[in-house]
């Protein structure tokens, strides 16, 4: 007699085993109507599977998250349906769902194009509209290879041969059409909706391996409902028009090319930017305690042995030979080993902590060649390190001072919204349970100190201790993890760092790792795409240009760019012999925020007419107001408290 625990706390008992059908259909028409499947005690399941013992049960409605991953992972077998019937003699072989959507790879001489989707689209629309429900069936390993292998599926027939032994062999079927899937699915084809549009075709190699044969990926997208389908398309067409790489042309700001691949040639106007974010954060980490440091590129293999980096992280260092001496040298990839050498150099105290080391740390990972993107995912990147050896009586309040600094930077640099992801001990990890154990009661502890509110993120600690992860989001509703903080007991004990405490004995520190950019390049992509290239007027590479309209007031442009280079602005003249309307359209192309434009009556009265981007009207000042109001604009936000 199963008793089945619901999220409100009541119970209901059978006499017998029962399906999620059943107990939905007992609680009401209602739920049975809306359920799509279930989780039973936490782990989501068909609701034709059936529950024999006691459970908690939560069903799944298409109002909830959780259907979602439901929707595109069911989208993903009816693409793969509709291709079989349209293109006889594809192989499918993998589909899973993914993040906003799901794709499905396809063998196929020819590859497919997006001209295949109208016929693609109807066709599952069809396959949606019968409605076939999702029946699971369990087969014999051998009966499946000899199946799929009668049926010219090498790869699927291939798939169940690699899946150990103890692996039950599942199998889903859709009316005629049938597919391997561990499952769960929603009850039929109907329940993924409409709400689903293909996006694009790619070439994937078998598995991943450069070595196997080529397929032919198909991407799509699937939500629950029009209105959530038409939302995300828009924000991908207007992610299109900020893509920081076309606005990074357009701007001047940097380039890649293929003799330095994962590394970033910046210009001078993107060099510009770069620095003036970073001496805003190294104003706001000096002003917050942090003492900067510079350490290594080539470190011996040795240290990184000793930290744990080089059995977690090999595949991931560039590595250098010295045949001479016969060593190994790594290309760092992050810096946190080597600030543990510089605090073990000499014998610290417990007076001296907390002690807030910072590093803008140039590292180098290895990413294969198809994750890297732009500026956003490279091999060759800087990052805003910092590394706070303190006692584990300081690992609250100094989260909660990071915190506070944290959200202080992301609302100067215009992001209002982030959360907080925890993320607790990972299967593979450093350290016993009671060190995890301390390292997690304290970062909680430090939340309730912070008043932070967070989501778990379990198992996605660092190897070494779990983590804060700071989740922005940007104008047009996307996130991205870019701040962190970590608590580590696991490096100082590994790496012998140590101090003399108050009762005269020597202690391990406790190490945070926190970054609130993480990569330079990286944030500047999502700078650059959260603005459009629009930046305030503080951050512009280029804040000001001045345009002459007619020939006799060029010597004026040259004096206002002049003036307003002296009281610290980027200003530059524009005085060439073209229309106005020229330079107003090409400027602005160039995302200049300011254009002062003069002619002969503001040269003869020693006034600017001044342009705001993406703006009509104009403004005349006088030279000084000009002056005035522009540097103030252009005053960092660190800055201003201290001019006013």
């Amino acid at each position: 007699m199963p008793a089945i625990t619901l999220p409100d706390g009541s119970v209901r008992r059978f006499e017998g085993a029962v399906t999620g059908a059943d107990v939905a259909a007992a609680i009401g028409p209602g739920l049975a109507r809306a359920a799509l499947a279930m989780k039973v005690d936490g782990r989501p399941q068909d609701l034709a599977r059936t529950i024999a013992h006691d459970a908690s049960v939560v069903f799944i409605t298409r109002r909830d998250d959780d259907a979602l991953e439901m929707i595109r992972h069911d989208a993903a077998h009816v693409l793969a349906e509709a291709v079989q019937a349209l293109y006889p003699g594809t192989q499918v072989t993998i589909g899973p769902s993914i993040e906003n959507g799901f794709y499905y790879d396809f063998a196929r001489n020819e590859p497919f194009s997006p001209e295949d989707f109208p016929a693609i689209e109807a066709k599952m629309r069809e396959i949606v509209a019968r409605n076939e429900p999702f029946v699971r069936e369990e087969w014999d390993r051998e009966e499946a290879i000899q199946f799929f292998a009668g049926r010219g599926e090498g790869y699927k027939a291939q798939l169940i041969r690699d899946l150990p032994e103890s692996e039950t062999i599942t199998i889903y079927r859709q009316g005629a059409w049938l597919d391997l899937c561990r499952g769960p699915h929603m009850r039929g084809t109907g329940d993924v909706g409409t709400a689903f549009k293909l996006t694009k075709v790619a070439g994937a190699y078998w598995r991943g391996d450069h070595r196997n044969a080529m397929l032919s990926r198909i991407y799509g997208t699937a939500w629950r409902d029009q209105k959530e389908l038409d939302a995300y398309l828009h924000q991908v067409a207007e992610a299109e028009k900020r893509d920081h790489r076309r606005i990074g042309r357009e701007m001047d700001l940097f380039h890649i090319q293929e003799e330095a691949v994962g590394s970033i040639f910046w210009h001078p106007k993107g060099w510009r930017l770069y620095r003036t974010l970073e001496s805003y954060m190294r104003r706001r980490q000096e002003a917050a305690g942090y003492e900067e440091v510079k350490t290594p590129q080539l470190v011996d293999r040795s240290l990184w042995e000793r930290s744990g980096h080089w059995e977690s992280y090999r595949e991931h260092m560039f590595i250098a030979t010295v045949e001479d001496e016969d060593k190994t040298l790594a290309v760092k990839p992050m810096n946190c080993p080597c600030h543990v050498q510089i605090f073990r150099q000499g014998l610290r105290s417990y007076r001296e902590l907390p002690l807030r080391m910072a590093e803008f740390g140039a590292c180098h990972r290895y990413e294969p060649s198809g994750a890297l993107h732009g500026i956003m995912r490279v091999r060759a990147f800087t990052q805003d390190d910092a590394h706070i050896f303190c006692t584990e009586d300081q690992v609250a309040p100094e989260t909660a001072r990071f915190v506070a600094m944290l959200r202080s930077v992301y609302a100067d640099l215009g992001f209002e919204n982030f959360r907080i992801k925890f993320a607790d001990r990972p299967t593979l990890r450093a350290g016993d349970d009671s060190t995890w154990d301390r390292a997690e009661a304290a970062l909680r502890e430090a939340c309730r100190l912070a008043d932070v509110d967070y989501t778990l993120n379990p198992g996605e600690g660092a190897f070494y201790g779990p983590k804060l992860e700071f989740v922005l989001r940007d104008a047009i509703g996307r996130d991205w993890q870019c701040g962190t903080l970590q608590v580590d007991y696991v490096l100082p004990s590994r790496l012998d760092a140590e101090y003399v405490g108050e009762d005269s004995a020597r202690h391990r520190p406790v190490m945070l790792h926190r970054a609130i950019l993480g990569s330079f390049e990286r944030f500047l992509g999502i700078l650059i795409e959260h603005h459009a290239g629009r930046f305030p007027l503080w951050l512009a590479p280029v804040q000001v240009v001045v345009a002459s309209i007619v020939s006799d007031a060029a010597p004026y442009a040259e004096e206002v760019a002049a003036t307003l280079r002296g009281a610290g602005l980027q200003a530059t003249a524009d005085t060439r012999n073209e229309k106005i309307n020229a330079k107003i359209r090409e400027h602005s192309l160039a995302h200049v925020p300011v254009l002062a434009v003069v002619g002969r009556r503001e040269a003869e009265s020693r006034q600017v007419a001044l342009r705001r981007l993406g703006g009509a009207d104009q403004t005349i000042l006088s030279l000084d107001e000009t002056v005035a109001v522009l540097r103030e604009e252009a005053t960092p936000p660190d800055l201003r408290a201290a001019i006013m």
